[in-house]
């Protein structure tokens, strides 16, 4: 008959052998689970993308990484907000402007590379007014001297290159001195749309493109706003020189000018920039 010494000797054994099996296994797991866990986990690019971006950058994230494997995530904001966030040293990769001028200025002062500049797009401006709220806008920018438009949203124009665009569309149809004490500012020209579409505003001069998103669609109307009455909204997109992720960063702003891209572009309503640094 086995000692009860043994027998307990014997048991701390096995426990201790299946405790290391079970450790051994678990480890096992875990290094086969890292393996195989996708790529997608990885961090991707950081875009700084400007607000009008919004309803579109979805489809162009979407069909970067089908083309590269690499992940695109944006930060929505105004250009001017972004240009002093990133001479300051903020950590994106790549700067897509609602305008030229901001990726200019940083490949100027060395925050940006120049030659990797691409003008990717032109945005338009429309009045946008949600339904209900019993505003014509068939007018265009002259319906905006109306007694039943009380608040009208634009982007700051210190900081959003849709907010210029509106003040001199306002200016050139000889109707801002009528309607500026209605104004209201959004920081970004996403915020000045959501003014209008919350009730807070009566109407709003936004983007095209904000126009055409599934949101805007479907609560309200919009009237576009002739070209001609504001400077041309040519919009640039430049690697972050402190970016470290260089090579999928250009990868991506060479994406930029792909058809897909154009596309998706295009049926936001943007135009396609002439080819030109």
């Amino acid at each position: 008959m086995e000692s009860p010494r043994i027998g307990l000797l014997r048991l701390t054994y096995n426990r201790t052998r299946m405790t290391r099996l079970a450790f051994v296994a678990c480890v096992g797991l875990a290094l086969a689970g890292l393996q195989h866990a996708p790529s997608a986990q990885a961090p991707g690019l950081t875009i700084a993308a400007a607000s009008d971006l919004q309803a579109v950058f979805p489809d162009l994230a979407r069909g970067f990484e089908r083309a590269s494997g690499v992940r695109a995530v944006a930060s929505f904001g105004s250009s001017g907000n972004f240009f002093a966030q990133i001479q300051n040293g903020a950590p994106f990769d790549v700067f897509m402007s609602a305008d030229a001028e901001y990726p200019l200025k940083l490949a100027a002062s060395g925050h940006a590379d120049g030659s990797s500049l691409i003008r990717y797009a032109v945005g338009h401006i429309v009045i946008w007014t949600r339904k209900g709220s019993g505003i014509g806008i068939t007018q265009g920018l002259q319906a905006l001297t109306g007694p039943r438009v009380r608040r009208i949203a634009i982007a700051n124009p210190e900081y959003a290159p849709y907010g210029r665009a509106a003040v001199a569309a306002l200016r050139n149809s000889k109707v801002y001195d009528s309607v500026q004490s209605r104004l209201v500012l959004g920081e970004n020209i996403s915020q000045t749309a959501q003014l209008a579409d919350s009730g807070n505003a009566d109407v709003a001069i936004i983007a095209l493109s904000l126009a055409l998103g599934p949101t805007l669609r479907a609560n309200g109307s919009y009237v576009d706003i002739p070209a001609s009455l504001h400077p041309r909204l040519d919009q640039a997109a430049a690697l972050v020189v402190s970016s470290s992720k260089k090579a999928d960063a250009r990868r991506f702003l060479t994406y930029l000018g792909s058809p897909e891209a154009r596309a998706a572009l295009q049926r936001f309503g943007f135009e396609p920039p002439e080819q030109k640094k």
